[in-house]
């Protein structure tokens, strides 16, 4: 922002901060009244941020931000917390994932309407057909494009779907009326059209929009096999693929810093003037792909492991087509900038990277990417205390 020398940075700064106070809010929530209000915090103090640049694009961008975000949490998700507090008489969240709060005698129909609107209200997850507010918003300025496909806000939307499918209905009441497979055939769909779509895309940071849209259902699906390998890979790659991508992203700002370049068709070469920021970058990509020993590997693991372990063939499949997918678009942007353009005749004088106070933070990112595939028990341990 300040390389850029961008305006507003008070009003940026402070909006900001809030949007990662409201995704700490949602992470500590103990009912669904907590996980709403600080849901909606995060989308109110992120417009601002999306809209930044103040010109006509910038506000066409905010303006589907606000409308998708918000109208699917007035018109789904408040229904769908209302309906939970009639029929349970409680907005607490259960303490045994296996149980949930809904009891025998509610109508499994009332139990499947309920259900859905969650999923849909939780419009944060990007889950199609409710996605295109995430493509959109990559108007917004790098760091803000970083925090709402890395972090607060799509992290958010899948957290606050798997917090609900485990503490809410739990289980064993999704393994009874199936709803839990139903969602992960769903989420299937986002996975690879997600991928597909990013092949096409020449702006960098449209195709890491989309590389979002197809990741996050990865963790969506991990918690709807019901199994608990799946459901720890789901869970973990929150993790996992917040540090990759936000690493990503951080790679795609400081090109533009430096290069003022966005098409992934003029970055050839571009790794022998910017090799950290490019390295950096390409180790990110390994992990989004599921290479090992990078975190995203740590993640597919487990989600192969819990689709084997539910004997789903389709599922399996989805995941390899996936990877190889995410090959596809990733590969090429790593082969561009290292293997094609400038090659003889190089030396350390053409080396131009941003300031050492972005790509410092970059390396560290990619890093504890690579840490987190080598030395997952810390993650894992965590959430395997929630798991029966």
């Amino acid at each position: 922002m300040r390389s850029l020398k961008e305006h507003a940075q008070t009003r940026y700064y402070t909006c900001f901060a809030i949007a990662i106070l409201g995704a700490q809010g949602v992470s500590f929530s103990g009912s669904l009244f907590s996980l709403y209000l600080f849901y909606e915090v995060i989308t109110l103090f992120t417009y601002p941020l999306v809209a930044h640049h103040q010109d006509e694009e910038a506000y066409e961008g905010g303006k589907k931000y606000i409308v998708y975000l918000m109208g699917t949490a007035k018109g789904l998700l408040l229904p769908a917390v209302i309906l939970t507090y009639v029929f349970t008489g409680t907005l607490d969240f259960a303490d045994n994932i296996t149980k949930g709060v809904f009891t025998k005698g509610v109508d499994n129909v009332w139990i499947v309407v309920t259900y859905v609107l969650f999923i849909a209200g939780f419009a944060k997850a990007a889950i199609m057909p409710l996605h295109n507010w995430l493509p959109s918003a990559m108007i917004a300025p790098t760091p803000v494009t970083a925090l709402l496909h890395a972090v607060a806000v799509v992290k958010a939307g899948v957290f606050c779907i798997s917090r609900v499918m485990l503490s809410t209905f739990g289980i064993e009441l999704l393994h009874r009326l199936n709803l839990g497979i139903c969602t992960a055939y769903f989420v299937s769909f986002t996975i690879l059209a997600a991928s597909i779509i990013a092949l096409t895309k020449d702006d960098i940071k449209a195709r890491l929009a989309y590389s979002t849209v197809s990741q996050l259902s990865y963790i969506v699906l991990g918690v709807a096999l019901l199994d608990s390998s799946g459901v720890l890979g789901g869970i973990l790659h929150i993790v996992n693929h917040g540090f990759s991508k936000i690493t990503l992203f951080f790679c795609a700002g400081a090109i533009y810093v430096v290069t003022h370049k966005k098409r992934i068709s003029d970055m050839e070469g571009i790794g022998y003037a910017m090799p950290f920021t490019m390295g950096a970058f390409a180790i990110a990509s390994l992990s989004m792909i599921g290479v090992p020993p990078v975190a995203g590997f740590v993640s597919k693991w487990y989600l192969l492991k819990g689709a084997l372990g539910i004997h789903n063939l389709i599922i399996v499949i989805v995941l390899m087509v996936s990877s190889i997918l995410n090959a596809g678009y990733f590969a090429p942007i790593t082969f561009k900038a290292f293997f094609q353009g400038k090659k003889v005749g190089w030396t350390k004088g053409d080396i131009k990277e941003a300031p050492a106070t972005m790509v410092v933070p970059i390396v560290i990112a990619s890093l504890i990417s690579v840490a987190l595939g080598l030395f997952p028990q810390f993650f894992v341990g965590l959430i395997g205390r929630l798991l029966p």
